[in-house]
């Protein structure tokens, strides 16, 4: 099984989990609301999870080449420009989420001794750690797809290519 397989997996099942795990957390709040028992530390936990979702889940959509893209758009274009429009936006998109990983890695060290208000023995470096590795892990994704990418969009026939890929 090759790197991009099992990553492609890990992913996958991690952000399948977060779901569940949101989903869970919503369902059992909003019972124990209802028994007028809420939780102190709900809004707290969901808002990061969400986060959590969002980063874990973009970076497996980008394995996929299901993020951060119009393909219908590049299949229109001719070769000679879909080639160094390309190569210009993953450039861009690289470049972004490189500032990106390197700001929020910023974030985390200015966090240090931070507690969550709600659940004070849970670091807040932990929960904002998202931010760089997501972004870590976004790139990481997106450079793992992008000899497949550009050979889809080298054929002339790039509506079929484009189409196999996804």
């Amino acid at each position: 099984m090759s790197f991009r397989r099992i990553l492609e997996a890990v992913l996958g099942f991690f952000s399948v989990f977060l779901i569940v795990a949101l989903t869970l957390l919503v369902i059992v709040a909003v019972v124990a609301r209802e028994l007028g028992a809420a939780f102190s530390w709900y809004d707290e936990v969901a808002t990061i999870l969400l986060a959590w979702i969002t980063y874990y889940g973009s970076a497996y959509a980008a394995l996929k080449r299901g993020h951060l893209g119009s393909p219908e758009a590049m299949m229109a274009l001719p070769v000679g420009l879909r080639l160094p429009l390309f190569v210009l936006a993953e450039i861009l998109v690289v470049g972004f989420f490189a500032v990106l990983a390197w700001m929020g890695w910023q974030v985390v060290i200015l966090l240090e001794g931070d507690k969550l208000v709600s659940l004070p023995w849970v670091p807040v470096q932990f929960t904002q750690s998202v931010i760089p590795i997501g972004a870590a892990l976004f790139i990481l994704c997106q450079l793992l797809t992008v000899a497949d990418e550009w050979r889809a969009l080298a054929r002339k026939d790039a509506a079929a290519a484009i189409k196999e890929s996804i």
